[in-house]
């Protein structure tokens, strides 16, 4: 990393801090030796040889010092297909920091028929008192309101000024989410006035439900069939649409959990045309299959049923290489966790009942590391781009976090590339009864975590313990920056 990106300080003031000595600071745009030192909740100054005396020394020897992992992608405490994700505000961001991530994004439901207001203040509820890492919401769009929508429109104005400067809209889910073209059409044209994010479900869900209605008419009623019944290129045509009407609205877009080779695509080819078009793909996409995880032989396949679904083994490369070359910007989870026990089995003669979602967010960060960085995929800067800085420039944060600069939060992951590790339920904070990496072994682990300079996991001495007071986190209010597009 230059000089003039390490060397650099905050307002030290002289108070007593934590100064973290002898790691490798890696950022997304370069890296090299230096020492951080947290004054309060801030990052004070990052430079080659910060004097210890009066601050309380963290040894990183043979460590790498990165900002926090940011996922932008979570479902805590959500109600689903008759029951509730199984990780609340407490046990969900505790694993998060356990696996490295200091701050997420989750999404308040609005429902059809209530205001925007209501989802709002009901997600906050959620997470009063139970939040143990900073966290902020999107608001999901299901409804403006009675006659020509003015009031729901003017609730779009009332959220980016409590600070949720994103709006997800579901292009799937029938009577439930999901928006027609008009009233997602009209959101953008609102967001672009905003300069807020518009995140898209991008799936075309009327066709799918025929699809589903058919193959259950058929018996085909297996966990298979829910993979099957959603193809990807149902995916890809709502991907195409849903972009060229954010263009046609002057809106910034932002694809969420991209899973395959041809809405890739489709969002290449409207990047290639001048459209503000962002997107993610989530963990499971990079390293599970519809081959190896769901050949439609047993019902335990039932874990791995989430939406977009598996796709074949051949789309993980095309993901991976967008990544690297930045057609694809950030790496989420889509962490929606559901006991396979109690939950689950909801669809146990129906795939249509079983609840959509898998636990992930406390691997994230081992996953990407492993498969990214270990296999040569990804270098660590770029690890950290689209773990940790994306996220926060492309919503709306990169003044308060994302990056490991004087002045931010002090929001800092010690990360260990030579840990070894075995991801196993048994050891897990998720609220889940199984894995969907179990037994996977990887190198690379949380080795310490600070959220806003205090000491909330160590995993060398008290592994997949969350030390923090649960309550702490806070909710981060963001800027409306269209996705930090020109």
């Amino acid at each position: 990393m230059p000089a003039t990106r390490i060397f650099s300080e905050y307002d030290v003031g002289g108070a007593m801090g934590t100064l973290i000595k002898n790691g490798t600071v890696m950022n997304s745009d370069g890296s090299g030796k230096a020492d951080v030192l947290m004054e309060g909740e801030k990052i004070a100054q990052v430079g080659g040889s910060i004097d210890p005396k009066n601050h309380t020394i963290v040894d990183a020897s043979n460590l790498l010092v990165m900002p926090g992992g940011i996922d932008v992608h979570t479902h805590l405490d959500m109600p689903f297909g008759g029951t509730v994700s199984a990780d609340d505000y407490t046990s969900g961001t505790q694993a998060a920091a356990i696996g490295g991530t200091t701050m997420l994004i989750d999404f308040a439901l609005q429902s059809q028929g209530h205001t925007m207001r209501e989802a709002f203040d009901t997600w906050r509820k959620k997470s009063d008192n139970k939040a143990c890492i900073d966290f902020s919401l999107h608001m999901a769009v299901t409804d403006l309101g009675p006659g020509d929508g003015a009031q729901g429109l003017r609730e779009m104005e009332e959220m980016v000024a409590e600070g949720i400067s994103s709006f997800k809209l579901f292009m799937a889910y029938p009577g439930v989410l999901m928006i027609d073209d008009g009233l997602m059409f009209r959101v953008m044209q609102k967001a672009a006035k905003l300069n807020a994010l518009c995140c898209i479900h991008a799936e075309n869900g009327s066709a799918i439900d025929i699809v589903v209605a058919q193959m259950l008419a058929e018996g085909k009623t297996a966990p298979h069939y829910h993979a099957l019944s959603r193809s990807p290129k149902a995916e890809a045509e709502a991907t195409h649409r849903s972009i060229a009407l954010a263009d046609m609205a002057g809106a910034a877009v932002y694809i969420v959990h991209l899973s395959n080779a041809y809405a890739l695509d489709n969002l290449k080819f409207m990047q290639k045309r001048g459209a503000r078009a962002l997107a993610e793909t989530c963990t499971q996409y990079l390293v599970l299959s519809l081959e190896d995880q769901m050949p439609g032989k047993s019902w335990d396949e039932a874990k791995f049923v989430f939406t977009p679904p598996l796709r074949e083994k051949w789309n993980q490369e095309p993901l991976w290489n967008a990544l690297k070359d930045g057609s694809l910007s950030v790496v989420s989870t889509d962490h929606c966790p559901f006991r396979f026990a109690d939950q689950k089995s909801l669809g146990r003669e129906n795939f249509a009942r079983i609840p959509n979602g898998g636990p992930g967010v406390e691997n994230r960060l081992q996953i990407i590391w492993h498969y990214g960085v270990n296999a040569g995929r990804l270098t660590p800067e770029k690890f950290v781009e689209l773990c940790c800085t994306a996220p926060a420039r492309i919503f709306g944060m990169e003044k308060q976090k994302g990056s490991i600069k004087a002045g931010l939060d002090a929001d800092i992951l010690l990360w260990d590339p030579n840990a070894d590790y075995t991801i196993s339920a048994a050891t897990q904070r998720m609220a889940t009864d199984y894995s969907m990496f179990e037994g996977w072994k990887v190198k690379g682990n949380a080795a310490k975590v600070f959220s806003r300079g205090e000491l909330v996991v160590d995993n060398m001495s008290q592994p997949g313990k969350f030390l923090g007071t649960t309550g702490r986190g806070r909710f981060v209010k963001r800027e409306a920056n269209a996705g930090g597009l020109a």
